[in-house]
């Protein structure tokens, strides 16, 4: 038992199947007998329950009734007020007293009403006024019996929680601006009727005065409800609750303190302190807390057994300070705050001893079976054989005969698009199924979201969908994924366990690329090396050459929807291909699909040992100018969103001070405000579009780095021969991000991933293992870091370093978490060794060519290596 529990003192349920608010409870002498309740009846009598046919708003007790101060119940209805008279007579029977309802009058609204509240509005004497806000805004007033006066808030627009301030003769509430408002009651009497507001101005001057706030203040956040306490009748606070915080504010609006609150509160209660000067109150939150806070300091939280929707504190039995609350589904409980003694001992442990040479046997032999669970199975479980759901995906080998592209820019060539049919076939019933398809940018989807229903089992289900090329620069992939998820039903878990599958697909070549003329020279050339006789490039790439009666093409050219161009040679003699470019990333694409197409092309012979190499240095320079560029862009896209903050502000300012001059009842001079004004708003238009052309820039630089990114660690795969599992981990390395965003960039990330594998599975010592690795991410003043670290990787490569996820392959050393990602503080010395390193990489890649000659290719008429 929890020590901070509310004691339970009595409680009941009220009603069937009913909902209750905050103006649901009211605690008053309703049947006016000086005690509070009627001789002889106990708390958990039911005093008296009637049904009304309408559905009841809020409840309150007061002088509402002329002729007497005896205390009466108001009752707000939607469209009603009705106001009933509670009455006992002393029983003679076992059944104790019983009590009557008599209705003294009722007023029917013409609008629909939302909340009211009451007191002696005016500095009236012995008698209690009631005002009424509707739904659209509009304060009703009734004096007693009759109406008196309708007025609409300025501004309204959806009504907030109402309270009556006696001493300042003023009503506040919270608009849908989040503004705490102060009417004075004389303002609104004086004011125009809210019956005239349609009528002209001159006919509005003439029946009254404007509406016109005392005091507004800011809170910034949606109130749930309103309180006013007094501390004596010289001085008095305002309390509002937020939906995060809870203001104490002065008679004036001036903050007097704000409390940020922990949890999301459902209702509250000040009431006036024993200590001097101080307010208590009592705050209720959805996690079925009740905490009492003495102004902002919490002195007591207690449990309650529902969530309080209402809260009030009154004198029952002559029990003081009982707390009542009222839950939105009835749970009506009073409860005071105490503790309950803990009865619970913990029993004695039987003491042994302890064999710390046993332990250790025993933890070193439980660590060797988790080791060899994880390696045989990974970090997730195995799943099931047969899959809930199978999802196969089929990209059309033609062209849509009615191209589907639309709203392209690539120049002139006319774009074409593929249909890719995904057919679902279910095994079992299945909730929720979402269908999502992604392809690389700029390729785009006519549909990329599908959703279904697999009521039965065995249902097949196709979408089609068509993809083409938006932009004028080249995606980083050709593969594109759909994703299924979908919910399973089970028996403990009727809504479904949430599981996903997908599948991937590949799209041709020809989709962005056409048939072009091979190019005589080129800024950047790659040969790749194979163990096998060379074959004919028209068999490899059928369509893409033009007509020729040698069947042994040996050079083609490609030429990409964007207007770029790739030139692709094959040695007749030798068993080497050569794939040439202006742009570097151009060349990913051809290499990748060269190497797929050799691939496929024996397996299909039977030739199982076929494999490809690279003997050339890695291009690391051309790759660091793409890096660099991506990175200027970014430091150049944060110097102008900074520029059009400024602008903005100097905006802002300029229509303030104009805004001034406008309102100023004495006409004055502008002084060139409006011309600075103007010029702002240039500067402003201009910054925009300079933030949008850069951050498309931005992307397509992106783009083409991951393009680069792609060949480069394709290059090192076949260079070191590393195995798949060796490349997944340098793909993970070097393409963790989709796309850059401002909080996390690219070159922070892949210099933090190819940090930690410098420190673990590639580190030469010890001592770089202990270095410990940050837990924050920013973005670096310059690149010369990150490019020392990838040079630094390729030479432990080069050296015999092997990738791995664990560090049992490295040198001895201690396992060490990483922290966080961020890059490695080598010491100076390690400094040195990397830059000798990396010049060492550079101008290996100055002969890249010249150590890779090709004297046995025989290229097309006009081409020449």
């Amino acid at each position: 038992m929890s020590l901070f529990k509310a004691r339970n003192w009595w409680s009941t349920v009220l009603g069937e199947k009913e909902e209750f608010d905050q103006g649901c409870l009211c605690l008053g002498d309703v049947d006016n007998t000086g005690n509070g309740q009627g001789d002889g009846a106990q708390a958990e009598d039911l005093l008296l329950e009637v049904h009304l046919r309408d559905p009841i708003l809020q409840v309150e007790v007061g002088k509402f009734v002329s002729g007497t101060e005896m205390l009466h119940l108001a009752v707000l209805h939607s469209r009603k007020l009705c106001v009933y008279s509670v009455s006992g007579t002393l029983g003679n029977v076992e059944h104790g007293n019983q009590y009557q309802i008599k209705l003294m009058y009722e007023h029917n609204l013409q609008r629909t009403a939302c909340n009211m509240t009451y007191g002696s509005f005016g500095g009236v004497k012995g008698r209690d006024l009631i005002c009424i806000q509707s739904m659209d805004g509009m304060l009703m007033v009734f004096e007693q019996e009759s109406y008196a006066f309708g007025r609409f808030l300025p501004g309204s627009l959806l009504p907030g929680p109402l309270a009556y301030s006696s001493r300042t003769d003023s009503f506040i509430t919270v608009s849908s601006c989040r503004q705490v408002e102060s009417y004075k009651y004389q303002v609104l009497a004086f004011a125009t009727d809210a019956d005239k507001r349609q009528e002209t101005e001159q006919q509005k001057l003439g029946s009254g005065k404007r509406l016109i706030v005392d005091w507004t203040l800011n809170i910034g956040e949606q109130a749930l409800d309103i309180c006013i306490v007094s501390f004596n009748q010289s001085a008095s606070s305002v309390f509002v609750l937020g939906e995060r915080n809870f203001f104490c504010l002065k008679d004036n609006g001036q903050i007097r303190f704000m409390k940020k609150l922990d949890c999301s509160p459902s209702c509250f209660l000040p009431y006036c302190s024993v200590s001097e000067g101080t307010i208590n109150t009592l705050i209720g939150n959805h996690n079925n807390m009740l905490h009492i806070y003495q102004d902002v300091t919490l002195k007591w939280a207690t449990q309650l057994p529902h969530i309080p929707v209402a809260v009030r504190v009154g004198c029952i039995h002559d029990l003081k300070g009982v707390i009542v609350t009222l839950s939105d589904d009835g749970h009506l409980q009073c409860s005071y705050l105490g503790t309950d003694p803990s009865l619970f001992q913990a029993p004695k442990v039987e003491s042994r001893e302890l064999h710390y040479d046993e332990l250790d046997i025993e933890l070193k032999e439980l660590q060797k079976i988790i080791k060899d669970v994880n390696k045989s199975q990974g970090i997730w479980p195995m799943t099931e054989r047969e899959d809930d759901l199978k999802v196969s995906a089929m990209v059309s080998p033609n062209f849509d005969s009615v191209s589907q592209a639309t709203d392209v820019a690539v120049g002139t060539d006319l774009v074409p698009s593929v249909t890719v049919k995904v057919t679902l076939q279910n095994r079992l019933a299945l909730q929720k199924a979402k269908l999502s398809v992604y392809v690389q940018p700029p390729l785009v989807l006519t549909c990329d979201q599908f959703t279904f229903e697999f009521m039965a089992p065995e249902m097949n289900r196709t979408v089609s969908f068509s993809v083409y090329l938006k932009g004028s620069y080249t995606p980083p992939e050709l593969e594109g994924n759909a994703v299924v998820s979908y919910s399973r039903p089970s028996d403990r878990n009727p809504d479904g366990i949430p599981r996903v599958i997908q599948c991937k697909f590949r799209l041709p070549l020809k989709l962005i690329c056409l048939p072009g003329q091979p190019s005589k020279t080129a800024s950047h050339k790659l040969t790749i090396d194979t163990n096998k006789s060379p074959v004919s490039l028209l068999s490899l790439f059928p369509g893409f050459a033009h007509q020729s009666e040698d069947d042994q093409v040996n050079v083609m050219g490609f030429r990409f929807l964007g207007g770029s161009r790739v030139t692709l040679l094959a040695s007749k003699t030798s068993q080497r291909y050569r794939i040439q470019s202006e742009q570097f990333e151009d060349l990913w694409l051809i290499t990748n699909e060269l190497i797929i197409r050799l691939q496929e092309y024996f397996e299909k012979q039977g030739i199982k040992d076929f494999a490809c190499s690279f003997s050339g240095s890695v291009p690391l320079q051309e790759y660091f100018e793409l890096i660099d560029h991506h990175f200027e862009l970014r430091i150049n896209g944060e110097k102008l969103e900074e520029l059009l903050s400024e602008r903005a502000v100097q905006f802002r300012a300029i229509q303030r001070r104009l805004l001034t001059r406008f309102k100023d009842k004495t006409p004055a001079p502008l002084q060139h405000l409006d011309t600075l004004l103007d010029g702002t708003y240039k500067q402003v238009i201009a910054l925009a579009d300079a933030v949008e052309e850069n951050q498309d820039n931005l992307f397509q630089s992106f783009t083409k780095l991951r393009s680069a990114t792609h060949l480069v660690i394709l290059l090192i795969g076949l260079w070191q021969k590393l195995s798949p599992d060796q490349v997944a981990i340098l793909e993970a390395a070097f393409l963790p991000l989709q796309q850059d965003t401002q909080e996390l960039g690219w070159e922070e990330t892949v210099d933090a991933a190819i940090s930690h594998l410098l420190k673990t599975c590639l580190s030469k010592s010890s001592k770089e293992q202990a270095l410990s690795l940050s837990s924050q991410l920013n973005i670096p003043k310059d690149t010369s870091r990150l490019k020392k670290h990838i040079a630094l990787l390729c030479d432990r490569l080069a050296k015999g370093g092997r990738l791995c996820l664990s560090t049992d392959a490295a040198a001895p050393q201690t396992m060490v978490m990483p922290g966080g990602c961020t890059t490695i503080p080598e010491s100076d010395l390690e400094e040195r060794s990397i830059e000798q390193d990396s010049t060492e990489l550079f101008t290996n890649h100055k002969h890249l060519i010249a150590e890779t000659p090709m004297p046995d290719i025989s290229p097309l008429q006009g081409v020449s290596e």
